[in-house]
């Protein structure tokens, strides 16, 4: 067809199946924080890198988190903004990327402890950092450095001194990678779809299926069984 006949374009109503997102699996998971942890240089990351993991959070939206937006007690991570950084290198706070995106994730325990920790050890700076007129960021390194910019390349430099070490090496691993494998864990462990979807923050719960899970046959194997048990 050297035309296309319709007043839209195809891509924009065919989901396009080549793209595929990897998740690591829960052996690496487990191994490369417990790597971080154990590491003197990059234990100070754990905390925030585990909370990439169990939560499934954007890295806009995590590192835009301000101290209000935790609340401890309800085990709750309320999500309305996240911080973007410009191609002038300035700050800015953005709305989620879709309405989907506006939120309240619940927390698990071990996450709860992880924030805990990053709140208990924030050193309150001389002049707190303002973006968009919000104060209290949990995250800040220095005012030019809301972790945002620096995270991606620390997760890098973890994995490249891990595999320096260990002979069976670790994959690629990126902010995005985490997002990835908590959705796909969640998935493989059979959670409603409708709830993985809302907890991902995605408006369209195609992506949450077709590009953020994939099939493994271990677990589709593990599915039949069960039904099988259910059916007798």
């Amino acid at each position: 067809m050297r035309k296309n006949p319709f007043q839209f374009e195809l891509v924009s109503v065919i989901i396009n199946d080549s793209v595929t997102r990897d998740a690591i699996t829960h052996d690496e998971k487990r191994k490369f924080l417990e790597f971080v942890r154990n590491d003197k240089h990059f234990c100070k990351y754990y905390d925030g890198i585990y909370i990439l993991f169990y939560t499934g959070m954007r890295i806009s939206e995590f590192v835009g988190l301000m101290i209000k937006d935790i609340d401890l007690k309800e085990k709750t991570i309320n999500i309305d903004h996240q911080l973007q950084r410009t191609s002038q290198m300035q700050y800015i706070i953005e709305p989620p990327k879709t309405e989907a995106g506006i939120r309240v994730i619940p927390m698990q325990e071990e996450v709860c402890e992880c924030f805990r920790r990053i709140i208990q050890n924030r050193r309150k700076p001389k002049v707190e950092p303002m973006v968009g007129g919000k104060v209290g960021f949990c995250i800040w390194i220095r005012m030019r450095c809301l972790w945002l910019p620096c995270i991606g390349k620390n997760i890098f430099n973890i994995v490249e001194k891990y595999n320096k070490v260990y002979k069976v090496q670790m994959p690629k691993i990126t902010p995005h990678v985490c997002r990835h494998t908590y959705c796909s864990h969640c998935a493989s462990s059979g959670m409603n779809p409708k709830h993985l979807q809302y907890l991902m923050g995605h408006s369209d719960i195609s992506v949450t299926l077709n590009t953020y899970t994939h099939v493994d046959f271990d677990n589709v194997k593990k599915e039949v069984q069960s039904l099988e048990k259910a059916v007798l």
